[in-house]
């Protein structure tokens, strides 16, 4: 049962393609870099966008929450209201948001570093979160024209050549007891972990590629059995799209230890919208014979941290 109307999920597709290509024209020419924070990067592309999108989904959901990446003020309002001490952003104003309440979670821009650097694996990303369960994403890659959709319980699509709707069928990996097995793992997972994952698991291949969710859609369409990520900085709206159509192909979304990844507010710090759990998005063939050892190989490199931090 798909949760919005076609009509509003036409409306969503044309706005995702617009705001790609105006990305994809602003990526030849020239744009502001500024660091939030250690290593987080946004351009004045992204923050451009981010209004663009903001005001795009009041105005065709102006019943619904909005959170945007670029909006730090909605963010701190989410996580407040989820404590029982504030609101939300709405289309129509700031209202008190129940847990069962639909909210918009926007990413104008994900893969921003990608983005920065002439890439082209970056992707303008939005994802429909209920009762703290991703039920629907959208993501689209800009340099290649790819749009992808759908979530629990609707299905999964992508966008034709014409223009047309077609079936997004997911697709197997290499079996996991193949001589080698393709993992996606992040530029700065791989620098931390991956002589660590190499020792305890060296059938994994590793490679990387910029955005959460294009990293996710090599996993459902088979390029890879399993994304690992374990760097502690993703953000519901870096997940919530893409684990709605990771849970939608039947793949496995959970942490090291196996529990099911959680987007309730004891899952999520207060006001980044951090994810507490490191995330596993993979083939349930691969969870189950690569959990374990991936596991085993950040805790080692974990306990090796803390040691080199004792006196």
């Amino acid at each position: 049962m798909p949760p919005i109307s076609d009509q509003d999920n036409g409306v969503i597709l044309a706005t995702l393609q617009t705001c790609g290509q105006q990305a994809r024209e602003a990526a030849t020419q020239a744009f502001e870099v500024f660091e939030k924070g250690v290593e987080d990067y946004v351009t004045t592309v992204d923050r451009v966008l981010d209004q663009v999108l903001a005001a795009a989904f009041a105005t065709q959901f102006p019943q619904d929450s909005i959170i945007t990446e670029e909006n730090q003020g909605s963010a701190a309002a989410f996580q407040r209201n989820r404590d029982g001490q504030g609101l939300v952003q709405r289309g129509d104003g700031q209202e008190p948001v129940q847990g069962d309440e639909r909210i918009w979670l926007i990413d104008p821009i994900d893969g921003t570093e990608d983005f920065i650097h002439h890439g082209e694996n970056y992707a303008v990303m939005v994802g429909l979160l209920a009762a703290d369960r991703p039920q629907a994403g959208w993501i689209y890659g800009p340099a290649h024209q790819h749009l992808y959709w759908g979530g629990p319980g609707w299905g999964l699509f992508q966008l034709g050549p014409q223009g047309e709707t077609l079936p997004l069928v997911p697709c197997s990996p290499p079996d996991p007891t193949a001589a080698t097995c393709p993992l996606v793992l992040g530029t700065r997972d791989q620098r931390r972990f991956g002589t660590a994952i190499a020792q305890y698991a060296p059938q994994l291949r590793p490679y990387a590629l910029g955005s959460y969710g294009l990293k996710v859609m090599e996993v459902i369409k088979g390029q890879s059995g399993l994304y690992v990520y374990c760097n502690g900085r993703v953000k519901l709206w870096d997940t919530t799209g893409p684990l709605a159509l990771a849970l939608a192909a039947g793949l496995v979304c959970c942490d090291l230890d196996g529990i099911p990844i959680r987007f309730d507010a004891t899952s999520i710090y207060p006001l980044s919208l951090i994810h507490r759990q490191p995330i596993l998005v993979g083939w349930p063939s691969y969870i189950e014979r690569f959990r374990e050892p991936i596991r085993q190989a950040v805790q080692a490199v974990r306990v090796k941290e803390l040691g080199c931090l004792c006196p």
